[in-house]
């Protein structure tokens, strides 16, 4: 497969109008995308990296290692995410494998932004996670699954948004699978080991679910679809 790009932090270059955002970062050749919500509600101010930098992001990322969707941290970075030393934008902390994450609204704010500025970046997230094409979508979190199931689903009118039940279950998308994950600030004893358990399972299926239609076509390259 042709690499999208080698570029780790915000490899698409997008720049939204605000004055400070946490863009998306990761592996852009991507079989796992973890979809969270905004710096405000799932960090990420310090390092400029998702899902970093509160006090639920050592269990979240362990949790994520674990399951073989990261390879760890860099030297010099704290469980949280964040590097210790000098300017923690300056590193790249979460070493990724086959995983991009970003946020539904990647700009930072005083305070909750309204429906209609989630409208105005979901252009910035959509054309992102088209780029990606990742095989599977791990959207954390109540707005971020709300908004998967509705956009890349035909699943949201018979699917109740209750995050206990549907932490680490299985759903199938268009295109995508979906593995929802609970809220990290919400998680109660089991909920990692529960998370791991089933990206584990996922990962020793064929998840990416592709056919190769190239002999139907003239030359011998294959021709993946899914």
């Amino acid at each position: 497969m042709q690499n999208v790009t080698d570029r780790i932090r915000n490899p698409f270059g997008m720049r939204p109008d605000c004055p400070s955002f946490v863009p998306g970062y990761g592996d852009a050749n991507a079989d796992f995308h973890v979809v969270g919500d905004r710096p405000g509600v799932h960090g990420g101010t310090a390092a400029a990296v998702p899902f970093t930098g509160e006090p639920w992001s050592p269990a979240f990322l362990s949790a994520l290692e674990s399951a073989g969707l990261i390879a760890g941290l860099a030297e010099g970075v704290a469980p949280d995410g964040v590097a210790t030393d000098g300017d923690p934008t300056a590193v790249d902390p979460v070493s990724t494998d086959r995983t991009f994450l970003s946020y539904l609204h990647m700009c930072e704010s005083d305070g909750p932004p309204d429906d209609d500025a989630y409208d105005d970046m979901e252009r910035f997230f959509d054309a992102e996670l088209r780029a990606i094409a990742a095989h599977v979508l791990l959207p954390v979190g109540a707005r971020a699954t709300e908004h998967v199931l509705e956009t890349y689903t035909a699943r949201a009118w018979k699917t109740e948004i209750d995050m206990d039940a549907l932490h680490g279950e299985e759903l199938l998308g268009a295109g995508w699978l979906v593995v929802p994950v609970k809220d990290p600030a919400d998680w109660t004893e089991g909920d990692a080991d529960r998370l791991v358990d089933a990206l584990g399972e996922l990962r020793s299926t064929d998840f990416r679910r592709e056919s190769d239609l190239g002999r139907f076509i003239a030359g011998s390259d294959p021709y993946l679809v899914r």
